[in-house]
C-alpha cells in the first residue's frame, strides 16, 4: 500500500484507528468473548447424524451475527466510495473571517476523510449512472468534527427541505415494479421535474457531462449552501465553499458510460482505489467564495437559495489550502459503509444561514444515523469518533462503548465538582452567530426565491457547444424514455423559459411541437390563508451571461498522470517502440498496458517476450483513455476485436497514436488514415511520444462528433 508522505506517526486519526484495528495473523480463532474455538466447521449435534442442539453457543453468535451483518442501506448515496487523507491550509488569512483553528493554522494537518458516491442508486448499482455525485469531507479537527457534506454540482433540485422525500420518491425506481434501477430516465421523476420550475437550473447540471465524470478525482466539489464563517469578535461573513481537483475537471461520453457500466460497474471505485495503492494521490484545492453581511442583498439572487450558484465573475473563488487523499480504506464496512455524515457537524467559527433546504438536513441527518447504525452513539464508532476529547453526560442508549466513571450524569451538579465545565469562547467554547428574528410563522417562500430560469440559461450558454449537443441529446435521451406524452410536453415549455434553441431541438427530437408558453400548475409559495394559487416564476435579466468556470472547456489541461493507455499489439510489434511509448508514458505520469489476442507475452520483433496486461476478451476502450498502435502489428489489421477497440476509442473522442508503419491497421478502421483531430502518427517514436502526450492533456476531442459517428 501507498503510503503518506510525511509518515502515520503524525496523523491522530490513524493512531486512534489504529485502537481499534485487530489482525488475525498467527493468531488462534476465538468467540466475540474471546473463548478459543475448536471446531468451526461442524455444528454440536445429537449424534453425528442427529438434531443440532440449541446449546451451541458458537453457531448461534456465528449465525446470529451473520444475519445481522447488513445495516439498512442508505436511502440516497448508497453506492459510496472512500479514502483517507489530510487538509492543510495555505496561510492563516482567513483568521480575518474565521476562527475555526483548522482553517487559519498552516502549521497545522487535519485528518480527513471522504466519501464520495452516486445518489439515486442503490449499493449494488454501477458507478456510472448518469446521476449527482455525492462529496463529503469528515474534518477530525483538533476542535472537533466537521463535516462538509456537499455534491459536485453546486445548487440543488429544490429550494426547501420538505420536498426531499418527494424528490427522492420520484428518482427512485417507480414503486409498481422498481423499475429503473439508477436512472432518472422515466415518468415519475420527469413528472415531478416538470411540476417544479424551481428544478430548471439543476436539471442544466444534471443533464450536463458533469453528470457522467471520469474520475472522482476528476470532479469539483460543492457545499452546496451558504454558510457563515464567523471571527474572534463575532462578525460574520457568508461564505461558500469548493473543491477544486488538480487533475482537472474530466467527464465520459453517454456512450461509453453505459458501455463501462456493463464492463466494470466498480469503474469509479477502482479508479480512486488503484490511483491511490499506485501513489498518484489525489489532490483538490479549497476555495471559498466570501460574501459580507452588508452585501447579502445586493446579487439578483437570494444568497439563501440552494437552487443558486454565486457566478465567480462576481465573486472569485479563494484557494486556500490543499486536501491530498494518501491512504485507502483498511475494511469497506467498517469505514466507507458506517462512515456517518452531517452538516450539522460544525466547529467554532463556523455557522449555518436560513437556508430552509440546510436547516431541513439539520435534522434529517441526525434522524438517518439513528436508524441505519442502530441507536444514539454511532458517534462512537471509530471512523466517526473525533479526534478532540470526548465529555458529556449523554449516557447508555444501543451499542454505547464509553465507560463513564462517577455519579454524575446531570448539569448543573456540585456532588462531581460541577464536570464537565462549560467552556467560554476564549476557551473553545462553541457559541452560535447571534442573528437576529423577528417574524410571524408563516408556510411560504419569499419572493426572493421565485426567479427559477435565469441561472439555468447562464448554465446553458456558458457551455461549450460539445457540451450543450450533449445536454441536448441528454434531455433527448430521457424524456424520451418518458411514456406520458403530456409530461414530455410539460417538459419541453420548461425548456422554453431557458432556452428556445434547445426545446426546439429537444422536442423535435421527441416529435413534438413546443408551447407557445409553459403552464405552470403548482404553485410555490402558498401564502398564509392556505389556498395555492397559480403564479408564474419571474426571470431576472442577469449581470453575468456568460460564465467560464460552468464549462469543463475551461479546466485545467495540463497533466496526464494517473491516465492509463491501451498499447495493442501481437506478435511481431516492435518491442522497442512499445518500451519506449511505456517509458514516456511512465515518466509523464501515466501508465501503458499491452493488449493482445491472448494473455501472456506477446514476441517481439527481436524475439523479446512483452507481458500481456488484458486480453482483447478481458479489456475493453471504455477502461482506458487513449490507445497506442505500435508497428509490427499488421496481423491486427484482419482483427475484429483490435478494430473494434479502436473504433470505439475513435468514437469516444479518445487520442489515438499509431506508428507510421502500423498504416494497414489505420485504414482498416471505419476513420481511415488522413489528418483527423486527436489521432496523431508517426516514424519517429519520441516525437510521436510527445504529441501524443500534449493531446492526452486535452482529455478528449469533442469536434470528432461532428464527423459523424463511426459504428461501435
Amino acid at each position: 500500500m501507498a503510503k503518506q508522505k510525511n509518515g502515520d506517526e503524525k496523523n491522530p486519526k490513524k493512531q486512534q484507528l489504529e485502537t481499534y484495528t485487530e489482525e488475525s495473523t498467527g493468531q488462534f480463532l476465538t468467540t466475540n468473548q474471546g473463548v478459543k474455538v475448536n471446531d468451526d466447521q461442524n455444528t454440536l449435534k445429537a449424534g453425528e447424524r442427529g438434531p443440532s442442539l440449541l446449546e451451541d453457543f458458537i453457531m448461534r453468535e456465528k449465525i446470529t451475527h451473520f444475519d445481522h451483518e447488513r445495516i439498512p442501506e442508505r436511502i440516497v448515496h448508497a453506492r459510496g466510495s472512500a479514502a483517507h487523507g489530510v487538509f492543510k491550509v495555505y496561510d492563516n488569512k482567513l483568521s480575518k473571517y474565521t476562527r475555526a483553528g483548522f482553517l487559519t493554522n498552516s502549521s497545522l494537518e487535519t485528518p480527513v476523510f471522504v466519501r464520495f458516491s452516486t445518489v439515486a442508486g442503490s449499493r449494488g448499482s454501477t458507478d456510472l449512472a448518469r446521476d449527482v455525485r455525492g462529496f463529503a469531507v469528515k474534518f477530525y479537527t483538533d476542535e472537533g468534527n466537521f463535516d462538509l457534506v456537499g455534491n459536485n454540482m453546486p445548487v440543488f433540485f429544490i429550494q426547501d427541505a420538505i420536498k426531499f422525500p418527494d424528490l427522492v420518491h420520484a428518482v427512485k425506481p417507480e414503486p409498481h415494479n422498481e423499475m429503473p434501477q439508477a436512472a432518472s430516465a422515466h415518468d415519475t421523476f420527469w413528472d415531478f421535474i416538470s411540476l417544479m420550475p424551481e428544478s430548471a437550473h439543476m436539471i442544466m447540471w444534471l443533464m450536463s457531462d458533469r453528470a457522467i465524470p471520469r474520475s472522482y478525482r476528476m470532479m469539483e466539489g460543492f457545499g452546496v449552501h451558504t454558510f457563515r464563517l464567523v471571527n474572534a469578535k463575532g462578525v460574520p461573513t457568508f461564505v461558500k465553499f469548493h473543491w477544486k481537483p488538480l487533475l482537472g475537471v474530466h467527464s465520459v461520453a453517454w456512450d461509453e458510460a453505459q458501455k463501462i457500466s456493463g464492463k466494470d460497474p466498480d469503474f469509479h471505485r477502482r479508479d480512486l482505489w488503484d490511483a491511490i495503492e499506485k501513489g498518484h494521490f489525489p489532490e483538490y484545492e479549497l476555495g471559498v467564495q466570501l460574501v459580507s453581511e452588508e452585501d447579502e442583498h445586493k446579487f439578483e439572487f437570494d444568497l439563501l437559495d440552494p437552487t443558486k450558484i454565486i457566478p465567480e465573475e462576481l465573486v472569485p473563488v479563494q484557494r486556500i489550502g490543499k486536501m491530498t487523499l494518501n491512504r485507502n480504506p483498511d475494511n469497506f464496512f467498517a469505514e466507507t459503509e458506517q462512515v456517518a455524515f452531517h452538516p450539522g457537524h460544525v466547529v467554532p467559527g463556523i455557522d449555518f444561514t436560513n437556508d430552509p433546504l440546510l436547516q431541513g438536513r439539520l435534522f434529517s441527518y441526525t434522524d438517518t444515523q439513528l436508524i441505519r447504525l442502530g441507536g444514539p452513539n454511532f458517534h462512537e464508532i471509530p471512523v466517526n469518533r473525533t479526534v478532540a476529547p470526548m465529555h458529556n453526560n449523554q449516557r447508555d442508549g444501543f451499542m454505547r462503548q464509553e465507560i463513564n466513571r462517577g455519579r454524575t450524569s446531570y448539569q448543573p451538579n456540585s456532588l462531581g465538582g460541577g464536570c464537565p465545565f462549560q467552556a467560554k469562547m476564549v476557551e473553545g467554547g462553541y457559541n452560535s452567530f447571534a442573528e437576529r428574528v423577528d417574524a410571524h410563522k408563516v408556510r411560504a417562500r419569499s419572493k426572493s426565491f421565485f426567479d427559477h430560469f435565469s441561472q439555468a440559461t447562464l448554465f446553458y450558454n456558458s457551455q461549450s457547444q460539445a457540451e450543450k449537443a450533449h445536454l441536448e441529446d441528454a434531455l433527448s435521451f430521457e424524456l424520451g424514455k418518458v411514456e406520458t406524452v403530456e409530461v414530455r410536453q410539460r417538459m419541453v415549455g420548461i425548456l422554453t423559459q431557458i432556452d428556445v434553441g434547445l426545446a426546439t431541438r429537444v422536442a423535435d427530437a421527441l416529435g413534438l411541437q413546443v408551447p407557445a408558453r409553459p403552464e405552470h400548475p403548482i404553485n410555490h409559495s402558498i401564502p398564509a390563508d392556505g389556498n395555492p394559487q397559480d403564479f408564474q416564476p419571474v426571470k431576472v435579466k442577469s449581470s453575468v451571461t456568460i460564465s467560464a468556470a460552468l464549462s469543463m472547456a475551461n479546466t485545467p489541461k495540463d497533466t496526464i498522470k494517473s491516465r492509463k493507455v491501451a498499447i495493442l499489439a501481437a506478435d511481431g510489434v516492435k518491442a522497442a517502440n512499445v518500451e519506449a511509448m511505456q517509458n514516456a508514458l511512465l515518466a509523464a505520469g501515466a501508465v501503458g498496458e499491452v493488449i493482445a489476442p491472448k494473455l501472456g507475452t506477446v514476441e517481439g520483433d527481436s524475439g523479446k517476450e512483452l507481458p500481456v496486461k488484458n486480453s482483447f476478451l478481458t479489456a475493453a476502450s471504455v477502461l482506458y483513455d487513449a490507445v497506442y498502435l505500435p508497428g509490427g502489428t499488421a496481423a491486427l489489421a484482419g482483427n475484429g476485436d483490435a478494430l473494434h477497440f479502436l473504433n470505439e476509442a475513435y468514437r469516444h473522442c479518445k487520442p489515438i497514436a499509431f506508428d507510421a508503419d502500423a498504416i494497414d491497421v489505420q485504414r482498416s478502421t471505419y476513420f481511415g488514415e488522413g489528418e483527423t483531430p486527436g489521432v496523431f502518427t508517426g516514424d519517429v517514436i519520441g516525437k510521436l511520444a510527445e504529441k501524443f502526450i500534449e493531446g492526452m492533456k486535452q482529455h478528449r476531442f469533442w469536434e470528432r462528433e461532428k464527423m459523424g459517428k463511426v459504428p461501435a
